[in-house]
């Protein structure tokens, strides 16, 4: 087993319901010999697979870390058969603070694995979930959202498939998330994965795993609650975990390619056009760009280069060059 500074309150191999932290140790003035208490639970039950669920790798993103710490405060032992790890808030400082990077390190931990168990406290963290966590795992599910700046509707995200068994999990995943939409990459992944995300993680751990997209705008959407935490509890079912769990008809999945995003190129506040979910054609004007610090300026149109429907657009008001407005997917059909 990779080593690492960071321990743990909860023993991964012992049967029952365990609720702690992992200790991160973090050294400062005010606490020489402190540490930073990221919350975890691990329910186990007899023979299973093991589930890893993950959210709050970005602390502004909120849906995925209700519904987790809700199944960590409502399920206990008896109700599963397996292993379920349950962790809320991975980048706790970043949670608490409600930003999408670490107020301690400025650590953007979606973008810092496979982490540096020497390194900063994201970067530790990182290390951790990589090399001490995941290789534990059968499956994993990573949770997230459009954060402070974009919005997304409840979206899976899944990687190509590597081997049959690999799709055959992949499929089981997505199907019983049972999102309105999914954004299916059609490269990378595999153990081989240089991705600096969780998602990355998991890939070369060998783990069969799916990402969300669910919300944003620094607020929680009750629909898109409601999604996840149905979702989870399907995806426990799934997986022979949730025995009593009846998981009810299917909806049905829009499997999506992204095609791109569509930026600024001027400093403005920003007026969308399309909504969610809209459909856009090539040379559409999707948005224009109000100036009124400029008296009598005209405003700036934004065109789309591509073709397709509105993934997800900006949820903020003030653009600068360089900020991404929207993305556009088109089916994967």
């Amino acid at each position: 087993m990779a080593k690492s500074p960071i321990t743990s309150e909860v023993d991964f191999e012992a049967d029952g319901k365990q609720m702690g932290y992992l200790r991160v140790p973090h050294s400062v003035d005010r606490s020489a010999y402190g540490w930073i208490p990221v919350p975890i639970t691990v329910i186990r039950n007899g023979a299973g697979p093991t589930l890893l669920l993950s959210a709050g790798v970005h602390g502004d993103e909120y849906e995925g870390q209700i519904a987790i710490a809700e199944l960590a405060a409502e399920l206990e032992a008896q109700d599963i058969r397996g292993r379920l790890i349950l962790l809320p808030q991975v980048n706790l400082p970043a949670a608490l603070a409600g930003n999408r990077v670490s107020p301690i390190d400025d650590g953007n931990m979606n973008r810092l694995y496979p982490g540096d168990p020497s390194g900063t406290p994201t970067e530790m963290i990182a290390h951790y979930h990589e090399e001490i966590l995941l290789p534990l795992a059968d499956y994993a599910v990573d949770l997230h959202s459009g954060g402070k700046s974009l919005m997304y509707p409840a979206t899976l995200l899944r990687g190509p498939s590597h081997s049959v068994e690999e799709e055959k999990g992949l499929q089981l995943l997505s199907e019983a998330l049972d999102l309105p939409y999914a954004w299916v990459f059609t490269g990378g992944g595999g153990k081989a994965s240089t991705a600096r995300t969780a998602m990355g993680a998991a890939n070369r751990k060998g783990v069969i795993n799916v990402m969300a997209e669910l919300g944003g705008g620094d607020t929680v959407t009750p629909d898109v609650l409601a999604l996840v935490r149905r979702g989870l509890r399907r995806v426990l079912s799934a997986l022979g975990m949730l025995s009593d769990y009846v998981p009810g008809v299917a909806r049905g999945t829009r499997a999506l390619h992204v095609q791109g995003s569509i930026y600024a190129y001027e400093t403005g506040l920003f007026e969308p056009l399309k909504p969610i979910g809209g459909e856009v054609q090539k040379g559409d004007v999707v948005a224009v760009l109000h100036h009124p610090e400029t008296p009598g300026r005209a405003p700036t149109q934004v065109t789309s280069p591509f073709a397709g429907l509105v993934l997800a657009r900006r949820w903020l008001a003030q653009a600068n060059r360089g900020d991404a407005l929207f993305q556009i997917a088109a089916d994967a059909s």
